[in-house]
This record gives structure tokens, sequence and C-alpha cells, in this order.
């Protein structure tokens, strides 16, 4: 349960500066009738004024949005949207993608990400997709493919800039993002029956925190860097990246280059600006696989931003919140 801010009175005439202003002469009804409309449309629409928890363990005030379906195949096809209070125009949206192996985790688990980047003047959607063996690929991507589409499709609603749009994923989630970014202006035979069918889905840029890109030479990499043969299970029938497939990755190779996001990449198409970060003690996920995604974006002719982080490992063993002042400066190089 989220915990609701009630509204300061200099919020509230804040609020009312933005909804309605009083006209000379005739005294304040009109802002006061402007802003109880104001308020009615949001209690209407579900958005609420609430706080997240950042980074740095301050409260950030927001707007939230929550459980928003953006298609209707699955009931895992919902957003939590968050934006600032007092936003200054059309608001640039980073589309946030959680991890879990693909089969596994909520959009819930990157809100201190959202809350910091609410607090930069952001609107922020956590999205969640279809998961393994109920999202076997491509479902997890033509979802948040899905997601882009519906959120582009409404931006006036929620005072969005559809041209300002990028994409950030943690572990399995930034695998996703890294097909957003080169698979996205490619037409699914999926994407149909998700909706907003002529919307763009694509992004201007991309984070990607220690995603997979090539699922087969994974375990290869991580005994290679002296990981724990505990960790070598990615080829395995029940390793992430074949629950993602449906089938054992050693006996479908075809499926796994369809699924390399660097088969999109070349052929005239310069990818958008990529920042790339892994923990080069990851034995999840090795980082030579975001190695291989900078070098062939590069190839290209992407701007790739490639940081591999001493010592640092997988999910919360990786420094989010120390990264974020880089991650930031590099959404608002390219998206804001």
């Amino acid at each position: 349960m989220r915990a609701v801010t009630f509204w300061t009175s200099q919020e509230l005439r804040e609020s009312s500066r933005r909804f309605g202003r009083a006209t000379p002469g005739r005294g304040h009804r009109p802002a006061a009738v402007g802003l109880i409309a104001a308020l009615v449309a949001l209690a209407v629409a579900g958005c609420q004024p609430t706080t997240l928890v950042g980074f740095n363990g301050s409260r950030v005030a927001l707007y939230e949005d929550r459980d928003v379906a953006y298609a209707s195949v699955s009931p895992a096809q919902r957003l939590d949207l968050y934006r600032p209070l007092h936003p200054d125009g059309k608001l640039p949206v980073v589309v946030l993608i959680h991890g879990g192996g693909f089969t596994g985790g909520d959009k819930s688990d990157l809100d201190d990400t959202a809350a910091s980047l609410v607090a930069h003047g952001y609107a922020v959607a956590n999205v969640n997709y279809r998961l393994a063996p109920e999202g076997v690929f491509p479902a997890p991507v033509v979802d948040v493919k899905a997601a882009i589409r519906w959120l582009r499709a409404n931006a006036a609603g929620y005072d969005l800039d559809p041209a300002r749009f990028g994409a950030l994923g943690e572990s399995a989630g930034a695998y996703l993002a890294e097909m957003v970014g080169t698979w996205g202006h490619v037409a699914s035979p999926d994407d149909a029956a998700l909706g907003n069918i002529n919307v763009p889905s694509t992004v201007r840029a991309v984070v990607d925190l220690f995603g997979p890109v090539d699922f087969t030479a994974i375990d290869g990499q991580l005994r290679a860097d002296g990981c724990p043969a505990s960790a070598l299970t990615h080829d395995s029938p029940s390793g992430y990246e074949s629950r993602l497939l449906g089938h054992q990755i050693t006996t479908v190779p075809g499926l796994v280059w369809l699924a390399n996001p660097l088969t999109y990449v070349g052929s005239g198409q310069v990818p958008p600006p990529f920042d790339i970060e892994h923990g080069q003690a990851d034995c999840t996920v090795p980082y030579q696989q975001s190695e291989e995604l900078a070098n062939g974006l590069r190839a290209a002719g992407g701007q790739v931003d490639l940081t591999v982080v001493p010592g640092a490992g997988h999910g919360a063993s990786y420094p989010r919140g120390g990264r974020f002042p880089a991650i930031v400066a590099f959404l608002d190089r390219y998206v804001r």
C-alpha cells in the first residue's frame, strides 16, 4: 500500500495557479472551480498524489497511476505511471523494465529508480510484461513495445512528450530494453493484437544494466571468468534463456539468433544511443555480454557509453544508486 501524501497549502495554491486562475474583477470563484474540476478529473482517471523513496532515502512527492492496462491480451500487461506534481511543460518519459530472469520480478522492483527520475523531472512508466511460461519469446518484447505505443497514444492526457522517450532495464529487463532499442522500429505480427498498431514503439536512448545478449555464449564466458559451477546453468533446459525461448537454447540456434538484439542492427538502421553498464564480478550475466553488445552497436554506427565496474556483481550487488548521476546525465543528454 502506498503512503498518501496530503497536499500542503502551498501545493494547493500552486495547483490552483496551474488549473485555474481568478479572472480580474470577478473574485476568486473561477480559480476554486477550476481546482475542484481538476481534482475531480484526477480522481476519475485514478491519478493520486503519493510518495516514493529514491536512492538517497528521501521521499519524492509525485502523481501515481497504478496498474494501468496498456493491452488486454494478458493480466500481466499493466504499468504504473509516475509524474512530477508540478511539471514544466510536456514531460520526457523513461520506460523502466524490471528483471527477474524472464520468470519473475515486478514493476515495483524499480520504484527507487522511478522516484529518483521523477525528482529530475521525468515521467516514468514501470512496466510489467508476460513472464515465462506464459511469456515465451517474443511476447515480453512485444509487450514492452505495446506499452510504449500506449503511452504515446495517450500522451496528451498525461502531459507526456511523445517525441522524448527512453528505456531503462535491469538484467532480463535490460535485454528487453536492448530489443526495443534495436527492434523497436520493426513491426511484429503480434503487435496488432495489443493495439495502437500505427504508433511508433521506438525510443531515443537505452540504458542497459547488465543484460544478456548472446545466450549460448554465457556459460562459456562465466567459466572463463572463474565463476562457480553452480552458475553455469544457462545452457540447461531450465536456464533462464531456455525458459524465455520455450526450448533449450543449445537445440534452437535459429531461435537464439532471432532473439539476439544485434541481429537487428546494421542495414542502414542506426541504433539509438546506449548507456551499457555491467559489473566485472557478475557471475549471473558475464560482463563480456555487454562488451559484445557495445562492439556490435558501434560497428552499426551507434553511440555507446560502456562502463564496467570493478568488483560489482549482479542485481542488488550492482551500485545503481552510485551510478545514478551518470545514468541520469546520459538520459538528459539524449532524451530530455
